[in-house]
């Protein structure tokens, strides 16, 4: 074995405050923290077999898209943008992010097996293989993580990162949003506002990393960048209004959905630093209210969102070992 003794290894120092935001995010983070075992799915049962036929596949459908998207996010977004993020403390924020990627992907996992037969998983995951604009949808992003390999790259990764975690999410936050707030499958709801949450936060957070990088470069380079930006934001609402036609045609709700994510799509923008792109109507009121993550409970030891109760523990005595 041959070592290199050269090379100096560092370990992250969190006693030293180096960009004046990157702690905060990881203490925010550390406090949304949450399982999806901590939620009981099961109370929605009763409202999923009241649902008709074409809203449970409508359901189905906008999680089997979000379920692809996390694992993305999780398995190569997150992983591509740490490759070359050298400060060591926006590593750590980024590898916990990515995590709860996964435990994202996990949550939808939760609901299909509390509410679905093995069949319908089956056939819902085919269909998630299948459908055109949602594989179009992963190749898109994918294309952009894909390709990490120097700053120009890791900023359009990080702007495809953005426009996945504050924009293309929220086709399929729609839906359940819509119905939470009448009251249905608020169990499933809650599950997508703690989700919600973190892809806000998410969002913010590697949006003001792209920032940093895209005034890094010179004037030339930052109108090429821009240029592949909104490229790039083209390709993706192009599509996801196609996604969007596809899934939600037989619910009367296209329009809403197609404003919906023209909304998100400023936000977007925003978070990257950008002026605003779409002109856009009034969001539906019920699932707007859905969004106000504001107006939720953040405390890290009771609740975290509405309904989320975390778990309480206590210590193991001797008799509990008694049986």
């Amino acid at each position: 074995m041959t070592f290199n003794l050269h090379k100096i290894h560092n370990a992250v120092n969190w006693n030293r405050e180096e960009d004046g935001f990157t702690q905060a995010f990881w203490e925010q983070n550390v406090k949304q923290f949450w399982l999806p075992e901590e939620i009981s799915v099961s109370k929605d049962i009763k409202v999923w077999n009241e649902l008709s036929n074409k809203e449970k596949e409508l359901y189905k459908k906008v999680l089997g898209g979000l379920t692809l998207l996390d694992t993305k996010q999780g398995n190569n977004g997150i992983p591509s943008m740490m490759s070359l993020t050298e400060n060591l403390q926006r590593k750590a924020v980024l590898s916990f992010m990515g995590t709860m990627e996964e435990i994202h992907a996990k949550s939808y996992s939760s609901i299909f097996m509390t509410l679905l037969s093995n069949l319908e998983i089956d056939e819902l995951f085919e269909w998630i293989e299948t459908e055109p604009t949602l594989q179009r949808k992963a190749d898109l992003v994918l294309a952009q993580y894909e390709n990490t390999t120097n700053q120009e790259g890791l900023y359009l990764s990080m702007v495809t990162s953005v426009f996945l975690e504050s924009f293309l999410f929220y086709s399929g936050f729609f839906y359940p949003l819509y119905l939470s707030g009448q009251g249905k499958m608020v169990a499933s709801g809650e599950i997508i506002s703690l989700i919600l949450r973190d892809e806000s936060l998410h969002g913010k957070y590697i949006g003001l990393l792209a920032q940093e990088i895209y005034d890094s470069f010179d004037k030339m380079d930052k109108e090429m960048l821009e240029e592949k930006m909104y490229s790039i934001l083209y390709s993706l609402m192009e599509n996801e209004i196609e996604y969007t036609n596809v899934i939600y045609r037989e619910s009367g709700l296209e329009k809403e959905v197609v404003n919906f994510l023209k909304y998100n799509a400023n936000r977007a923008l925003e978070n990257l630093g950008f002026e605003k792109l779409y002109t856009v109507d009034a969001i539906n009121p019920i699932v707007l209210n859905g969004l106000s993550t504001e107006t939720k409970t953040h405390d890290f030891f009771s609740t975290k969102g509405n309904g989320y109760q975390k778990g309480v523990y206590e210590e193991l005595e001797d008799e509990d070992f008694i049986i």
